[in-house]
């Protein structure tokens, strides 16, 4: 079965040239024109991967990649005008998963098109639970469009906490997870780091936070 993309863009001319070239490799494509319809389409029918333009009519394009990201795994393709590094770093860092300036070569896009669905089918890159997004590449955590400015041990836990589901993680598990080693029966590291992490998803209004059950473990729990 092909893959589908659904193309954001608002420039006529640079999506009927996209379009065409992609539906020629084979691949079925979905057009829209604003983040209103991207939103729509990604609603009604299942999409492999999106191809955005940053510069929309209704919406800033990295607004509306951490509101998908928020609600949906699928890998971004930013397409921009806008081509220099810091330009770049913020797309990449709003949750795009690569992203290539205009003016651009098309076999570079298909290339780049290629390589996004292939790394895609072996590891997503990210993890989304309770509104809570994870990025595996970067090591990065969201709450909603929020960077939650996690160290290493923070986002460690996290990613922990996201992969158990709803099932509890003993504490010293969790330790030995996070520090590497045994926690020897002091776990305040453990107790300080959680408490911080709970301070920044309340700053940032995620609907989780991390809760203890006495005896049992931690969980990410839905407030």
């Amino acid at each position: 079965m092909s893959a589908t993309i659904l193309l954001v863009e608002d420039n006529p001319h640079i999506m009927e040239i996209n379009r065409e070239v992609l539906t020629g490799e084979g691949y079925s494509v979905l057009q829209a024109s604003d983040g209103k319809t991207c939103l729509a389409l990604l609603s009604a029918q299942a999409v492999d991967l999106i191809v955005l333009d940053i510069m929309l009519p209704d919406v800033d394009g990295l607004a509306l990649c951490g509101q998908i990201k928020a609600e949906y795994d699928i890998p971004i393709l930013f397409l921009s005008a806008l081509g220099e590094n810091a330009q770049i770093i913020e797309g990449l860092r709003a949750g795009g998963d690569d992203y290539l300036p205009k003016p651009y070569d098309i076999g570079v896009l298909l290339a780049r098109v290629e390589a996004r669905l292939r790394a895609s089918q072996q590891k997503p890159r990210y993890l989304s639970r309770h509104g809570l997004r994870l990025d595996t590449a970067f090591l990065l955590g969201y709450a909603g469009d929020t960077d939650l400015l996690l160290t290493q041990k923070e986002y460690l836990i996290l990613l922990t906490l996201m992969q158990a589901g709803d099932r509890l993680t003993d504490k010293d598990a969790l330790y030995r997870t996070v520090w590497g080693v045994e926690a020897g029966g002091d776990h305040s590291a453990l107790y300080t780091a959680v408490s911080r992490l709970n301070k920044k998803l309340d700053y940032a209004n995620a609907r989780v936070r991390l809760a203890y059950r006495r005896g049992a473990g931690y969980l990410l729990e839905e407030i």
